[in-house]
């Protein structure tokens, strides 16, 4: 590291001091904890009473089955939804009315899917009385592989998406030639060249499901889970530490299987010299399908939300459905809304300063610097570490590391374990941008007497702004919408709308947990567009 300049060695340093402090040490605390026994010394006595348990097999089994089941139904709907996008030759608005309907969810936490979706299919739901009778059972594994399939779609459509743009059409025109059938050249040229992303979308979406604890905490019921067992080992009427900081270690094994599993299927992913511009032969029947699928798919997602926007504005669901605006204006009068609500734009604002400064920081290290390979690898490796933390786990890891300490109840603990439980995605979006940018800046600029700091300030970080603000956006966004990661660490002063959310189901205050839902969605959108805007401002100019 004395090669480097010292600059870059500031850099590195800061980085990898917030790592250490912020990473290593709070999963060093939970480990240790997992291996502590009763007396002052250390053991597998924890491990082996867990597994053990009859509860925890249940609870990891029923993990398994829903996870599994919602990951394969959501791998097969994001990829009819991104065929649609992508394969046929539907007119662009509708395209695009439809991958942003598709995403839609992720503007709202988890946890209130649940809710919707009790409020929809219940026996007094929405959709319930609309139809006259109910569809099913929405309490335990229904409602929740319903809610994860909704959790989880926006993020394997994204994924499968983004492959699609870069599948070259032109092998189905040579597919068709040789006479293969219909079935064959679909198989052949949209199927096979997506076979790793799909198993990369079944992977993470299987994931991100098995390790949610908000669509279990809202309408789980009976159906025990290992994020609701974690949870109620931790904060049930009786605390078992030893127990949860087990359970935490292990649910970390799907998402390092996971991890080695997408790793394996990237040999599977097409790579093609050049990308044709060829045009989508017009199929009107393959169009109807694929529109008259995609409507009725969406349509379902927004006929359950659509509750949200119904309940908090009549005066009492379902009882007495006159429309009135005194709930709202009532609860939005609340001071103690309106304080939760400024928690939560604190939190995540900050969150979003810090997380992009330190994604960014860490993205200029690995593709602008002359950081010498060895850090570059700790730094990746950083990257792929954090990704493999549910946000349960990391959570407790911090609850753990900083009880007694002057972080313990401050927004500040919030704020950082935010950083860096969404650190992952940012870090690879600003990476991937600064590699793309002309490497020959900095060889230029030095010439001209200028400094590597300097060049970076006067033409890395100005050419690179829409990336900036995309990161930005990310960490405000999930911010908003986080439960799982921070549930273990908020206090009375330091409540935000998830964690108040989680509270609010104990009293049956669904008025007041749909307006703090809308507000969420409507600040993330405000967001979401704003950033939008100023970025094709940026583009245009």
């Amino acid at each position: 590291m004395h090669k480097e300049k010292p600059e870059i060695r500031i850099i590195l340093g800061s980085v990898l001091a917030i790592f250490a402090i912020f990473l290593v040490l709070p999963m060093g605390y939970l480990a240790f904890q997992s291996i502590s026994v009763d007396g002052g010394g250390w053991g597998l006595s924890n491990y082996i009473e867990t597994l053990s348990s009859k509860k925890f097999f249940v609870a990891f089994g029923n993990s398994f089955l829903v996870s599994g089941l919602s990951a394969i139904l959501t791998t097969i709907l994001a990829f009819f939804l991104a065929y649609t996008v992508n394969n046929t030759t539907l007119p662009t608005g509708i395209k695009k009315f439809i991958g942003g309907l598709t995403i839609a969810p992720m503007f709202l936490p988890t946890i209130t899917y649940g809710f919707v979706i009790i409020y929809s299919f219940g026996k007094e739901g929405l959709l319930t009385q609309l139809l006259g009778f109910q569809l099913f059972d929405m309490y335990g594994f229904n409602g929740m592989l319903l809610g994860y399939v909704i959790y989880t779609l926006p993020i394997a459509f994204l994924l499968i998406n983004n492959t699609f743009q870069y599948v070259d059409k032109n092998f189905a025109i040579v597919s068709r030639i040789m006479g293969d059938s219909p079935i064959q050249t679909f198989l052949c040229t949209s199927v096979r060249p997506l076979v790793g992303t799909l198993g990369a979308a079944f992977i993470q979406s299987f994931t991100l499901s098995f390790t949610d604890f908000g669509i279990p905490a809202s309408i789980g019921g009976q159906f025990d889970v290992v994020a609701i067992h974690l949870y109620n080992e931790m904060l049930g009427a009786i605390p078992n530490f030893a127990s949860g900081s087990t359970i935490a270690v292990l649910m970390l094994l799907p998402s390092v299987i996971s991890i080695a599993l997408i790793s394996y299927l990237e040999r599977y992913n097409f790579r093609y010299n050049k990308i044709s511009k060829q045009e989508i032969k017009s199929s009107p029947s393959r169009n109807f399908i694929c529109a008259f699928g995609s409507l009725i798919l969406l349509s379902s997602i927004v006929a359950i939300f659509a509750v949200m926007f119904v309940v908090p504005f009549v005066q009492h669901w379902p009882y007495n459905p006159t429309f009135t605006f005194d709930n709202v204006i009532r609860l939005l009068g609340s001071p103690n809304l309106t304080n939760i609500y400024w928690n939560s734009l604190l939190v995540a604002a900050l969150t979003a300063l810090l997380g992009t400064v330190l994604a960014y920081s860490a993205a200029i290290l690995t593709a602008r610097s002359e950081l010498s390979a060895i850090w570059r690898n700790i730094v990746n490796s950083i990257a792929l570490v954090t990704n493999t933390i549910p946000g349960m786990v990391l959570g407790i890891a911090f609850l753990f590391a900083f009880s007694g300490t002057s972080l313990q109840n401050t927004f500040l603990i919030i704020i950082i374990c935010n950083a860096i439980h969404f650190f992952t995605t940012p870090y690879l979006m600003g990476k991937s941008s600064l590699e793309k940018m002309n490497k020959g800046w900095e060889s230029t600029a030095s010439l001209m007497g200028d400094s590597w700091l300097k060049t970076m300030f006067r033409v890395v970080i100005p050419n690179s702004i829409s990336t900036i603000l995309e990161i930005f956006s990310y960490y405000f966004i999930n911010s908003m919408i986080t439960i799982s990661a921070i549930i273990f660490l908020v206090g009375a002063r330091t409540a935000v709308l998830t964690t108040k959310i989680k509270e609010l189901q104990h009293f049956a205050k669904f008025d007041e947990i749909f307006v703090m839902s809308i507000l969420i969605l409507l600040t993330n959108i405000v967001v979401r567009v704003v950033i939008s805007l100023i970025t094709q401002r940026k583009h245009v100019q």
